[in-house]
């Protein structure tokens, strides 16, 4: 069953979730002002589920099951699989920011991979578990919570060392019917208003590190589950223009001895295999989170037109205006082109999903982690500065200044101030508030920091083939000397190696 957003806010009031925002309790998740705006930006992928013209790419059929889900909840299996979702993340932020409700999907394909891997390997029956599972909250039409990231502590000791052993969430005990997990996830987009949670490992585990390589589903509101967040956006300011209606809570999630019965329970001490997931679920995270900044791209866009015909500026009369524009549209193209890319050039898992391409993954998200910036800074210098400098908006209802202020803000005759000092607001809200900061924060940080990205690249990058094209253009074969070596699995052997030192 497809829900719309109104039936997804109601369907929380049947979760009665342990939940604290700037130190007080929140009653009813439903009903909280502080949580609305985040609620509305999942609520964007139900309803765009449901309009006729958006259904080709945010639905799709479920192979496993012949059931029309919702994109965000589907396994993809092929390249069109891929481009569609790229699409429906595009369009979903574009109208919300961030719908947040795509980490669920990326979470779900890098478990579909993870535990096929982990039955192969060990017998065990981890992919009918999670396979059914999946269909149940396909048929649910739920929206999950990746608890990814753990506390950590101290970042140079391991999990296993920590002086305090809950900056990770672990196994502490094994009952016949379940586990118990204890422990703490730091960054948990959307906390609040999540059915459930999807605890995974944030790192690949060394043996000795068993306890640590668990991944479950845990419901919002199960016993021992306690989440402490920030209210989602900019509710009821009246300067937010846009983080007032949709914005993003983000909360830590803490598990006080959690019972998780057998049947939800996807890896439980398969450390290589949960190394594999964490690595899974970034390639397909990152991948959604190009699609996603592209969306955030194509608001800023507009909102630089605007501005600059608020300002009575003309792109076509004057140049640097219109190189500015081209440099924001050059950027928000260029690595949306990579998830494109990294679509096209998917590759089919054992498991028999579509898995992007990690070399333009990674290259997408290196992209607008990096440039997110340069983002900001052009829709600023297209906009004037105007939009640090207009007086608040309770100004536009002051009787003393009003009618003063509409006669000297406004820019082109034909356009009134309010409609422009609106544009100017909305991109202060986007490029310069505290959400605004959040956005930033999210793109360089969100799915990895830009070092997680580049060494994927490097591992993944053929590097000796090109060592190999230029041997030959040479007229040298790799056999005419010293054999090269390579950090990059498949390269030069199966799996890889290091420089050696130096003798002596």
């Amino acid at each position: 069953m497809l829900m719309s957003a109104s039936d997804y806010r109601e369907s929380l009031r049947a979760y009665r979730p342990r939940v604290f925002i700037d130190g007080s309790p929140v009653e009813s998740v439903a009903d909280e002002p502080r949580l609305a705006p985040g609620i509305a930006g999942v609520g964007v992928t139900y309803d765009f589920a449901l309009r006729e013209e958006h259904a080709p790419i945010m639905t799709a059929r479920q192979g496993t099951s012949g059931k029309t889900v919702n994109r965000m909840l589907h396994i993809d299996e092929t390249s069109q699989d891929l481009l569609s979702k790229l699409e429906a993340v595009r369009l979903v932020c574009r109208t919300s920011g961030c719908a947040q409700r795509y980490l669920t999907h990326d979470a779900l394909n890098g478990i579909f991979q993870a535990t096929k891997r982990t039955d192969d390997r060990h017998g065990t029956d981890y992919g009918q578990r999670f396979l059914a599972y999946l269909h149940e909250i396909q048929d649910r039409d739920l929206t999950l919570g990746v608890a990814m990231t753990d506390a950590k502590g101290d970042r140079s000791v391991r999990p296993g060392r920590q002086a305090n052993p809950d900056v990770h969430v672990r196994i502490t005990e094994r009952r016949p019917d379940g586990i118990v997990i204890r422990g703490t996830k730091a960054i948990v987009t959307g906390a609040p208003y999540m059915h459930e949670f999807l605890v995974m490992p944030c790192r690949t585990h060394l043996p000795g590190d068993e306890a640590f390589a668990v991944c479950c589903a845990v419901p919002c509101d199960a016993p021992g589950v306690t989440i402490v967040a920030r209210p989602a956006g900019r509710p009821g300011e009246a300067a937010a223009k846009f983080s007032a209606k949709y914005g993003q809570s983000v909360g830590v999630v803490i598990f006080d001895d959690v019972f998780v019965p057998h049947e939800r329970v996807f890896l439980a001490g398969e450390t290589e295999e949960g190394g594999f997931l964490t690595t899974s679920y970034a390639t397909h995270h990152r991948h959604s989170c190009i699609g996603a900044r592209a969306g955030f791209g194509d608001l800023l866009i507009g909102a630089g037109a605007l501005m600059i015909e608020a300002n009575g500026l003309d792109p076509e009369r004057h140049a640097h205006i219109r190189e500015q524009m081209v440099e924001l549209i050059t950027i928000t193209e260029s690595f949306y082109a990579c998830g494109v890319a990294a679509s096209v050039y998917c590759t089919k898992d054992p498991a028999g999903s579509a898995m992007p391409d990690p070399v333009f993954s990674n290259i997408g998200k290196l992209l607008l982690a990096t440039r997110i910036y340069d983002m900001h800074r052009v829709a600023h210098y297209v906009s004037g500065g105007l939009i640090v400098a207009l007086p608040g908006p309770d100004e536009d209802h002051n009787p003393d200044t009003k009618a003063s202020l509409a006669a000297v803000m406004g820019g082109r005759a034909d356009i009134p101030a309010e409609r422009r000092a609106e544009v100017a607001r909305f991109i202060e809200d986007l490029t310069i508030s505290h959400q605004a900061g959040w956005y930033s924060v999210i793109s360089l940080h969100g799915g990895g920091s830009p070092e997680a990205m580049k060494r994927e690249i490097w591992r993944n990058y053929p590097v000796m083939e090109k060592v190999e094209l230029v041997e030959t253009l040479l007229d040298r074969g790799l056999l005419d000397g010293p054999r090269r070596v390579s950090k990059q699995p498949g390269r030069c052997c199966t799996a890889g190696c290091q420089v050696p030192e130096p003798a002596g």
